[in-house]
């Protein structure tokens, strides 16, 4: 990612040590890698939800080609096989549905 040679952190050191002081660059030094592991950790949450909505969008692609080449003249255990992932793409998207059908406006309730 960065191009930084043994010479550049060598001189990246010395000034934390000139700028901050002996007492502050430990301190530094940990908040900085702490900052860098959130972002990485943050990056990686990223990737993988959207790994898991790009497999979710393939799954409800292939489901629609397969009805639109004709599931009738499919054999059985295809078939069965389609009614699975019919099933388990509804049970992905559940939580989306029950979660904005909860939300309703509340009752309208007196105020005094």
């Amino acid at each position: 990612m960065f191009d930084i040679g043994f010479w550049e952190l060598i001189l990246i050191s010395v000034l934390g040590l000139v700028v901050l002081g002996p007492e502050r660059l430990p301190v530094a030094i940990r908040s900085v890698a702490r900052f860098v592991n959130s972002a990485k950790s943050m990056a990686n949450n990223v990737k993988e939800e959207l790994d898991h909505e790009l497999k979710i969008h393939e799954l409800q692609e292939n489901l629609k080609k397969a009805e639109n080449m004709g599931m009738k003249d499919m054999s059985p255990e295809l078939q069965e096989s389609v009614e699975e992932l019919k099933e388990a793409a509804k049970s992905v998207q559940q939580p989306y549905k029950a979660s904005s059908t909860s939300k309703q406006p509340p009752s309208s309730q007196s105020q005094d």
